[in-house]
């Protein structure tokens, strides 16, 4: 059986969207910028602000929000009809404060078949970096095997291929995925 890793933001969930919409647009109405504009994540420059206040505001929005977010109907659905003809772990990239909000949804959500839920800490000011690895790319050479990566971060893909790994890449504004998350995932159950 094939084991898949899947990462949670903006690929189980639309916490960059979510967050955009719900946060912060209704807390900056001066910003012209839309969803589909953000070409870049993180998206701090897009939006005309510094890195430090972007994490301060998704950081205080996932203390807020995070466990109201809902799965993508897709994620949940494929989940529903595929999910048991592969294993399943999520290696995520969050800062610590958010590691167990994020576990806890995850778990809520994706519980029946996610296996292993693994972070790979996210720099904050002010938090010490651990020992252990950097990047999901460190983090994944710990794994005896991974088949697929489900991932939103092209850099983060491009080394999975390098290290031999089919990916599939969801679909969002700052990605160049063509096609729609259906046919990703219609891909992905393709690769089973």
């Amino acid at each position: 059986m094939k084991v898949i890793m899947w990462d949670v933001d903006d690929v189980l969930n639309d916490l960059m969207g979510e967050w955009f919409r719900l946060s912060w647009l209704p807390e900056h109405p001066e910003c012209r910028v839309e969803y589909s504009g953000i070409v870049a994540n993180p998206p701090h420059e897009i939006i005309g602000i510094s890195k430090e206040i972007y994490l301060e505001s998704l950081d205080s929005f996932r203390t807020q929000k995070f466990s109201q977010l809902k799965p993508l109907p897709e994620m949940t659905e494929w989940f529903n009809l595929h999910g048991a003809r592969a294993n399943h772990v999520v290696v995520t990239s969050v800062p610590l404060m958010a590691a167990r909000l994020s576990a806890d949804w995850v778990f809520t959500h994706f519980g029946p078949w996610i296996r292993s839920f693994n972070i790979v800490p996210s720099p904050r000011p002010g938090v010490i970096p651990n020992h252990g690895p950097k990047t999901k790319v460190e983090y994944l050479q710990t794994f005896s095997k991974v088949d697929i990566v489900v991932e939103d971060n092209s850099e983060t893909l491009c080394s999975m291929r390098q290290l031999g790994i089919d990916t599939v890449m969801v679909p969002r504004p700052w990605n160049e995925s063509k096609g729609s998350l259906t046919e990703v995932l219609t891909q992905l159950t393709n690769s089973l």
